[in-house]
């Protein structure tokens, strides 16, 4: 219920300042910026190792199908840790947009649309324990790591080549990918006692990277084809 509430806030919060910032000239916002990006990036770096580290120990020891069904992701200490605060950072993501609408940027529906999404799945996916959450975060910390380090080296006024952004975009892509193949295949596990995943879980997950993918596909062809 609360990531709800903070969506109705988001959304209020940015449409309401951009109606705000329309007769105004935009902030440049260089140093904090930078600095945001930079923060969420070593923030990205770090999480991705500890949980990483995680679930290669689960998939050497006990096998893929037992990573991404176990649920230990959410119960062993350093992981639990690491899947709350990455819980509560899509939080602090929502900061993402504020920044584009002070600078008066094009704010696009995939972006904040991306950010209600993740925001209320990731805190769905804690609270019931979702199967494969351990590899949907990983993957997020990892893409998050790369994505942000690009942005703070933007802000901070450095030119970066066009096919480290394209990169990115399709590091985005492979994410929905492979997260659509494991909610495939936890439909095929599903009846296994050791997958206690719902049809719900996979519904909602399947339905939300579907449109990710989607919305990431057609804005790699207009940003960069």
């Amino acid at each position: 219920q609360k990531s709800f509430f903070f969506s109705a806030a988001y959304v209020m919060l940015i449409f309401g300042t951009q109606h705000f910032m329309k007769e105004r000239r935009g902030y440049k916002l260089r140093a904090p910026l930078t600095l945001w990006s930079l923060g969420l990036a070593l923030f990205s770096a770090i999480g991705s190792h500890r949980t990483w580290k995680h679930m290669a120990s689960i998939a050497s020891s006990m096998g893929f199908k037992q990573s991404v069904c176990d649920q230990s992701f959410y119960v062993y200490h350093v992981s639990k840790f690491w899947a709350y605060l990455f819980a509560m950072s899509k939080v602090l993501e929502l900061g993402d947009t504020v920044f584009i609408v002070l600078r008066k940027q094009k704010l696009i529906f995939l972006h904040w649309y991306h950010h209600i999404a993740t925001l209320i799945y990731a805190w769905y996916a804690y609270k019931e324990m979702v199967p494969g959450g351990g590899w949907f975060t990983v993957m997020n910390f990892s893409v998050h790591t790369f994505m942000y380090s690009y942005y703070s080296v933007r802000a901070a006024g450095f030119r970066v080549p066009r096919y480290i952004a394209m990169t990115i975009t399709v590091s985005q892509i492979l994410q929905m990918l492979i997260a659509l193949i494991v909610n495939v295949l936890l439909v095929f596990w599903m009846e296994d006692k050791v997958c206690p995943v719902t049809w719900s879980n996979i519904s909602i997950s399947f339905l939300m990277y579907f449109s990710y993918l989607v919305l990431f596909c057609n804005f790699f062809f207009k940003a960069y084809l």
